[in-house]
């Protein structure tokens, strides 16, 4: 039976990016609730699956390590998508169950004359799905030096990044997030790509599978399917929202998207069942490109509040449109062009699962800098009040001019 991978097993198995940890911190980015589909199967090894392949991602010092799964017959491309848009849901469901039955065997390494090419490839979209080409460091420069409240947490919470997803993976996944919270959300598209997608490999005891496609969400016998595994109210908005896209623009219409202004696109999403203004931001910034974007969810809202004293809407007891539109503003004004990635920091941050991290960073604070901060220094003007001594300064230099009288 195969096995995840791990790097201490074999690193000729693996390949690497340089990439410090500053730039991309995969225990934060992965699990702060961008994408679903990432686990931790061994300490900071990660297994998920992104471009129709499964990976496992690791990261030692300033280097990026992943490990590609391939399987006989499951690579798949665009062409390859396009030739199973016809299958009904009941045909897919009956071929997933003839590979779960029968899982393909997984190669370790790729075979044949393509190995280099596909090398070249699966490094450039690991490249293009952490957004490799922005330069994190000088943004987290820019905007601490614009909210003094986001220095203090990004000298914790460093390395957290807009992953680019898959836009119908996106999508799907936002939709299914409307009243939840992060593991249940997990197990909801888990649950989801078990049944439609299409398998690809199978590791120890889990079987990773491909998101479904288009087509298979919009089969009329998804809604009830959906309901029967748990997804209440938001199967109808699955179904229905896949048939809208196909029916009335096309398979390739999300991906269009990226190449239209963010207003524009968040107002095309939000024609969508199941898609508010939240998710519409959602798949803007993390799928479409829209940087600017700022997901307001009660959530951020209280941070706003709590962190930044925002006052507008403060008698409020649910988010309006205008809120949102003017919560958005807000921080768009103070972070810039990238308001979206740095407010993603700050969400990350304040989720219950990293809590943890915060108190280990007030552990490892300097035992200087924790006296300076419990001690009452007494202070005095000196001369013309432009210089500024301490007590125990003072006292020092009192202690050095009694030894030098001694000497004399």
């Amino acid at each position: 039976m195969a096995k995840h991978a791990v790097l201490s097993s074999g690193a000729k198995l693996w390949r690497s990016l340089a990439c410090p940890k500053s730039e991309l911190c995969l225990d934060l980015t992965l699990a702060c609730g961008q994408s679903f589909r990432w686990r931790e199967t061994a300490e900071g090894h990660w297994t998920g699956v992104m471009g129709g392949r499964v990976w496992t991602l690791t990261q030692i010092d300033d280097t990026l390590w992943y490990h590609v799964y391939t399987t006989q017959g499951t690579q798949k491309d665009g062409s390859d998508k396009e030739k199973r848009a016809g299958v009904s849901f009941h045909q897919e469901k009956r071929a997933t169950k003839r590979s779960k039955d029968a899982p393909r065997k997984v190669e370790d390494k790729p075979q044949g004359a393509d190995a280099e090419q596909r090398s070249e490839v699966e490094a450039e979209m690991l490249r293009d799905y952490f957004q490799l080409h922005v330069n994190l460091g000088c943004l987290y420069q820019e905007w601490g030096a614009a909210d003094s409240h986001f220095k203090q947490i990004a000298d914790i919470f460093s390395g957290v990044r807009m992953l680019r997803q898959d836009p119908t993976e996106c999508l799907f996944s936002f939709i299914c997030t409307s009243n939840n919270h992060i593991s249940r959300i997990q197990g909801m598209v888990e649950r989801l790509c078990q049944t439609l997608g299409a398998p690809l490999c199978h590791l120890d005891q889990t079987t990773y599978h491909d998101f479904p496609t288009l087509s298979s969400l919009a089969d009329n016998g998804v809604e009830a399917c959906l309901r029967d595994l748990g997804f209440g109210y938001r199967a109808r908005f699955l179904q229905q929202s896949a048939k809208q896209i196909l029916d009335a623009h096309g398979p390739q219409w999300l991906e269009g998207l990226r190449r239209v202004p963010y207003m524009e696109a968040r107002d095309a999403l939000r024609t969508l069942p199941g898609v508010g203004t939240k998710v519409a931001d959602c798949v803007c910034l993390m799928s479409l490109d829209k940087t600017e974007a700022v997901p307001v969810d009660t959530h951020v809202w209280q941070i706003a509040k709590r962190d930044y004293e925002y006052a507008a809407g403060s008698g409020q007891k649910t988010l309006t449109d205008k809120l949102h539109r003017d919560i958005g503003d807000y921080f768009r004004k103070l972070w810039g062009s990238h308001a979206g990635w740095a407010h993603s920091v700050l969400f990350c941050a304040d989720l219950k699962k990293f809590q943890s991290i915060k108190e280990t960073a007030r552990l490892k604070q300097p035992k200087k800098e924790a006296e300076d901060e419990k001690m009452t220094v007494k202070r005095e003007l000196d001369g013309d009040g432009t210089n500024i001594k301490t007590k125990s300064a003072r006292q020092k230099k009192a202690r050095i001019s009694v030894k030098k009288e001694k000497l004399l």
